[in-house]
């Protein structure tokens, strides 16, 4: 979701796979090393890609942690919007004729380009984030958002004055639908007469809700117009623009997404109007699969990080949830012990 990076045109299908690599995405911290024996990583970033604060750098947080701990090489590109899906096929089989081994695709736009690449490469173990793959060599790496999300909702609806708060999704997806359902969710049940307000930035097929912080800074300035003042955007790098806009509005409060915003060193300095962040942790699920990879005992099939198993959770930077973690602790209870079912959909 985090988040805008210029990146080359898309290249010529017939161009060399080498160099397809580089021209059909932004490449980064690539190692050209002839040794053998070294693991080789490629990481397939959705839109906005590495610096995007958000979904993105959670998953370049698991790649960093395991290119320091395996001594990988690694290569990094970067979807664009507005690109065919036959572009992120040839980002997937680049890194897979490249010899990098896993390969991991960052967002569920990818589904479609794994599930045809991976099947044409059985000996290569591929990374699926935010989304379920159908190919048997695939790790689909899954997040309860709707879980962290009920939390983020318990606490605007006891933070929020009037009780007037506001979602702000990229794009009008079943995903970022799950986010919305539970933050409405955990403030309706808390709060019954508060009232959310829900808007997406962008619809289908176009992205790039995901990656315009001046549609996130305007969408909050809206809503904060009309007296809202708790926002949580979960719109990857176009909540940047909501975080601002409310960082401007004395007495509100904005909720991060996906990696804790509050210490991101481009956001840290409206860290005192961040509440808090709903992290899913990206990188606990890229780390785990290029761990069992190199194990010799690839993960295949689903892992679902849920609240439970900390896949997803509320940060804490600021101390500002200090006055209400007592309630928010009994929230986490009753999901965990399965006495609230959290909804997928609003």
């Amino acid at each position: 979701m985090r988040r805008v990076s210029k990146i080359t045109a898309a290249c010529a299908v017939t161009a060399a796979l080498a160099l397809t690599a580089t021209a059909c995405g932004s490449s980064s911290d690539e190692d050209t090393s002839s040794d053998s024996g070294q693991m080789k990583i490629g990481m397939a970033y959705d839109v906005g890609g590495r610096g995007d604060n958000s979904f993105n750098d959670s998953a370049a947080r698991g790649l960093d942690k395991a290119k320091a701990e395996f001594d990988a090489q690694t290569k990094e590109l970067t979807a664009k919007n507005g690109e065919t899906p036959a572009d992120r096929e040839q980002r997937l089989q680049s890194l897979a004729e490249g010899g990098y081994n896993p390969v991991i695709a960052v967002g569920f736009a990818y589904k479609d380009a794994v599930d045809k690449i991976a099947p044409k490469y059985p000996k290569v173990n591929f990374g699926l984030v935010d989304s379920v793959a159908d190919a048997k060599n695939v790790d689909s790496i899954v997040f309860t958002e709707e879980q962290g999300s009920y939390l983020a909702g318990v606490a605007a609806a006891l933070k929020s004055k009037d009780g007037k708060v506001g979602f702000i999704g990229g794009v009008d997806l079943p995903l970022i639908k799950k986010f919305a359902a539970g933050f409405q969710q955990g403030v309706k049940d808390t709060k019954p007469s508060a009232t959310v307000q829900i808007q997406y930035l962008s619809t289908g097929s176009d992205l790039s809700g995901f990656g315009s912080p001046d549609k996130g800074k305007a969408a909050a300035k809206g809503m904060l117009d009309k007296g809202i003042d708790v926002i949580f955007a979960a719109a990857g790098g176009s909540g940047a623009g909501s975080i601002e806009a409310v960082a401007g509005q004395k007495g509100a409060w904005s909720i991060g997404v996906d990696s804790d915003q509050a210490l991101d060193p481009a956001l840290s300095k409206y860290k005192d109007t961040i509440l808090t962040s709903v992290v899913k942790n990206v990188d606990t699920g890229v780390f785990d699969l290029v761990k069992s990879v190199k194990d010799g005992k690839p993960l295949t099939g689903t892992q679902t990080y849920s609240l439970a198993k900390g896949g997803v959770s509320l940060t804490t930077t600021g101390d500002h949830l200090k006055d209400i973690q007592a309630q928010l602790d009994a929230a986490k209870k009753k999901i965990v012990d399965g006495d609230i079912t959290v909804k997928t959909t609003t």
